[in-house]
């Protein structure tokens, strides 16, 4: 097949550059970690010895919050570690991409930094064998079915107005952000509502110490409640699969296919909630992706409001086919008046979002348009 045998050729990266990216959001989003005004960003850029160029985004937010990596310390780790390590490193399909982890397993966690290093140089290699991103992952879908997540509101008129105006634009499926004191009313205001849109929530780790008051959700018919308790617990989660009729969702508890195995093994979930950036990029998540589907474990794509280099990332990971629940990207100006890709983000039909053929995503970045979004940049040469 062609494509298998560009699969082979051997790229090597001579150049990559760090732009730190400040982009403001559409409108503020809370949730049980604060609210979120801005997108602070790193866009890792790579260029190979035969100038093909691949672009990622390392996902780590501000504060440690989510994680405990931050925008500053990915790109110490980046900038010190994880990009001199690939000096004269000759990379192939094989040996060079799926495994990347591997080579940097000497350095620990730091999976976003990892990511956002790992991801682009997927994307240059798509680029210089021209061979398309998804396909390159083993993809077969064409077209992501798309969910939205609404941030809290006390406001519960306005929260129906919102979730009503999301079915209306296509969206299939509604997250709500909870937390205690703020779950059962506005997930019933939106029932109520909308009686038959597919409807979950997610606690952020916001019930650890509380778990007994999401009983009271097991009335909602929800699709899932995703990582209520610690966002690095497995064990006290199985305990709660037990007394819950609804299906846990595992996020932050999940950084690689053995936490799936672990988690699949005490029964700490029914579903998985797969970021790249929080287990290590494309390679990884392949791993988590065939470790879900092995074990019927539920699987969806979550984001971490991506700018549109990310969201094209997560599309082409949505090809394969085990992803059978609704992803959380969606179209670049549900969070951003103006993107740093060109076109932007948009569904291709009400609802879904197209996996398009792109050999990597650098041919769709306005250069310009993240040149004055970029507040600080590094370049090293290997």
């Amino acid at each position: 097949m062609e494509s298998g045998r560009k699969g082979r050729e051997q790229m090597r990266v001579r150049k990559c550059t760090l732009r730190r990216v400040q982009m403001p959001l559409r409108e503020p989003v809370k949730t049980s970690y604060g609210m979120h005004a801005m997108k602070d960003v790193t866009i890792v850029i790579v260029e190979t010895e035969k100038g093909a160029v691949g672009v990622a985004e390392c996902v780590a937010m501000r504060e440690p919050t989510y994680t405990e990596e931050t925008v500053s310390t990915a790109w110490h780790v980046l900038t010190d570690f994880l990009v001199p390590s690939m000096r004269d490193v000759d990379i192939n399909e094989t040996r060079g991409l799926r495994y990347m982890s591997e080579r940097w397993g000497r350095i620990r966690g730091n999976w976003m930094a990892k990511a956002g290093l790992e991801m682009a140089i997927w994307d240059a290699y798509a680029a210089e064998t021209k061979v398309p991103l998804y396909q390159l992952l083993g993809g077969t879908v064409r077209e992501v079915p798309a969910g939205i997540s609404l941030g809290m509101n006390s406001d519960l008129d306005a929260l129906q107005e919102r979730a009503r105006r999301a079915v209306a634009d296509g969206f299939q499926r509604i997250k709500l952000k909870i937390a205690p004191g703020a779950d059962v009313e506005p997930l019933m205001a939106i029932r109520r509502a909308l009686p038959d849109i597919p409807l979950m929530a997610d606690a952020n780790s916001a019930y650890e110490g509380c778990a007994q008051l999401l009983a009271g959700l097991d009335g909602v018919g929800l699709m899932m409640i995703e990582q209520p308790l610690a966002y690095d617990d497995i064990v006290d989660h199985a305990a709660l699969q037990d007394k819950l009729r609804t299906p846990i969702c595992l996020d932050e508890s999940i950084r690689s296919a053995n936490d799936v195995r672990r988690a699949a093994m005490i029964g700490a979930c029914k579903v998985i909630n797969l970021k790249p950036g929080r287990v290590g990029g494309f390679g990884s998540s392949i791993a988590v992706h065939d470790e879900a589907v092995r074990l019927g474990l539920g699987l969806w794509c979550g984001g971490m409001y991506e700018t549109g280099i990310g969201r094209l990332h997560n599309i082409a990971l949505c090809s394969l086919p085990g992803f059978g629940l609704p992803t959380d990207t969606g179209p670049s100006d549900r969070y951003f008046e103006s993107d740093i890709v060109d076109p932007p983000v948009t569904f291709h039909r009400p609802g879904f979002l197209a996996v398009e053929p792109l050999c990597g995503v650098a041919s769709r970045v306005n250069w310009k348009r993240l040149d004055d979004f970029t507040v600080q940049s590094n370049t090293i040469v290997l």
